[in-house]
């Protein structure tokens, strides 16, 4: 079976990675079919032949779930298209707080939308009387 997965380089504590399709017997570091680019997942730059990774697919290679990511997220030129998460995780205490804020925020929304409809509906009993 083909794979298109990642073939680590780089030094201790300094990972870089080439793209490559290779066999899945192979090991990690084994010589590969083709290599289709890089990716350095410290500076978050990547080059890779999108064009050849999608022919490799359609002729039955598998894809790693990390591979699939990368090709996901890069653009026609091949560089990846990096977005940061913008949600972070809060503690438990701090998500009960921010519902309660979120509940008490439409509370008065709803409040405000009562007392304009109230407002407009007496407006139009004065006119109507008038």
């Amino acid at each position: 079976m083909v794979k298109i997965r990642l073939k680590r380089l780089g030094y201790k504590k300094n990972p870089s990675y080439r793209i490559i399709v290779i066999d899945s017997r192979s090991k990690r570091e084994g010589a590969p079919i083709e290599e289709l680019g890089y990716y350095n997942p410290k500076t978050k730059e990547m080059k890779l032949n999108k064009a050849g990774a999608e022919s490799w697919v359609k002729k039955g290679a598998q894809v790693s779930d990390t591979v699939a990511y990368l090709i996901k997220n890069c653009d026609e030129n091949g560089n990846l298209v990096y977005n940061k998460k913008t949600e972070q995780k809060l503690s438990k205490k701090a998500q009960a707080k921010l519902e309660a804020q979120k509940e008490q925020e439409a509370a008065q929304q709803a409040a405000a939308a009562e007392a304009a409809a109230a407002e407009n509906s007496a407006e139009n009993e004065a006119k109507e009387q008038a």
